[in-house]
């Protein structure tokens, strides 16, 4: 008996290395969800309007042939190839939606602007912990009553963002001003594309078609 025993046990401990081995080999076969992910499959559309407003009320719109390009307060044109795709296809979107593309400068009931943000900040920030290590060293466990200096120690950072935008705005119905303030404008609608800059027009074509499939209510009464 315990002869059978020793060999039971014995043969648990191969199988324990045998299963072992195999589980290791399955978590390092396992691909990493983030690993291998395209520039396409990093987007992220996300969609956002005013729920009070009938978009089948409107009829116009008005679109520049260029890119607006905000870079933190700063804000230019480009016309680029990708520039001109995003211009194209979201008037081709509006269109087969019903709405009527007018001429720059003309009256119209909506005013587009695509949009690519490229802000960057720098700041300053402190290390909390120099301070928390002087205050345990002063107050430890060793019967001490001084508390060490803190002097912070600082270090800076810098954030980027880049991505895209689609507004509309109600030019129809914008508030009339007859003193020297500018006048504020309603944003109807919004999206924003997140994700790996797009560098591409094919990825352009996906952006919009995405953004319009989420938008149904982007509609003229026909």
């Amino acid at each position: 008996m315990k002869a059978l025993q020793q060999i039971n046990g014995k043969t648990w401990g191969i199988y324990a290395v045998l299963l072992l081995t195999l589980s290791g080999g399955l978590v390092a076969c396992r691909d990493n969800a983030l690993n291998g992910l395209t520039p396409q499959d990093s987007q992220v559309y996300i969609t956002n309007y005013d729920r009070s407003v009938n978009f089948s009320q409107y009829r116009t719109f008005s679109l520049p042939d260029s890119v607006v390009i905000q870079s933190n307060d700063r804000f230019t044109t480009s016309t680029g190839s990708v520039e001109n795709r995003f211009v194209t296809n979201v008037a081709s979107a509006l269109a087969s939606r019903g709405y009527q593309r007018v001429a720059q400068g003309q009256p119209a009931d909506l005013g587009v602007a695509v949009v690519r943000v490229n802000n960057r900040f720098t700041g300053v920030g402190v290390d909390p912990y120099s301070y928390y290590s002087n205050y345990w060293l002063g107050y430890g466990g060793l019967g001490g009553y001084g508390l060490n200096p803190y002097y912070p120690s600082y270090y800076t950072y810098q954030v980027s963002e880049q991505y895209w935008q689609v507004q509309i705005v109600d030019l129809k119905n914008r508030p009339i001003s007859n003193g020297p303030d500018q006048v504020q404008l309603n944003v109807i609608f919004d999206a924003t594309i997140r994700g790996a800059d797009i560098t591409e027009t094919a990825d352009v074509d996906t952006a919009i078609t995405t953004i319009f499939n989420q938008s149904p209510f982007l509609r003229a009464n026909q």
